[in-house]
């Protein structure tokens, strides 16, 4: 049974870093792609990157590109977040599907994850 479970959010002050994890279990990461989505107070659910469970390969979305990577250790992924902004502000999910025919990308892009987390809220506000 797959399992995700997030940690790491909290109230955090305007231009300091943070660090999410997704802890998993109940499957073997290797042949999975494990993502992070936020959805914002209000907003839909966007996601926000991806990492193949082999670690072969990584994406963030592009407007986030300098600010946020992904990274896995074992079976836990991590999400660093630099440069907080008050439009980070949301719940952040972790997500994990067997890797198949699409990439990474087109999956993040396509929301295309059969297994979620109960996410964790970041506030950012000063």
């Amino acid at each position: 049974q797959v399992q995700l479970v997030e940690s790491g959010g909290g109230l955090v002050q305007p231009g300091s870093s943070l660090r999410l994890s997704c802890e998993t279990s109940g499957f073997t990461v290797d042949g999975y792609a494990i993502a992070w989505f936020r959805q914002a107070p209000g907003n839909v659910r966007d996601g926000v990157s991806c990492i193949s469970g082999n670690d072969v390969s990584t994406y963030v979305a592009n407007y986030l590109k300098g600010r946020f990577t992904i990274s896995r250790e074992k079976d836990t992924v991590f999400l660093h977040i630099s440069s907080l902004i008050p439009g980070d502000t949301g719940v952040y999910f972790c997500a994990a599907e067997p890797l198949r025919l699409l990439s990474i990308a087109s999956m993040t892009r396509l929301a295309h994850f059969g297994s979620w987390g109960k996410g964790t809220l970041v506030t950012v506000s000063s």
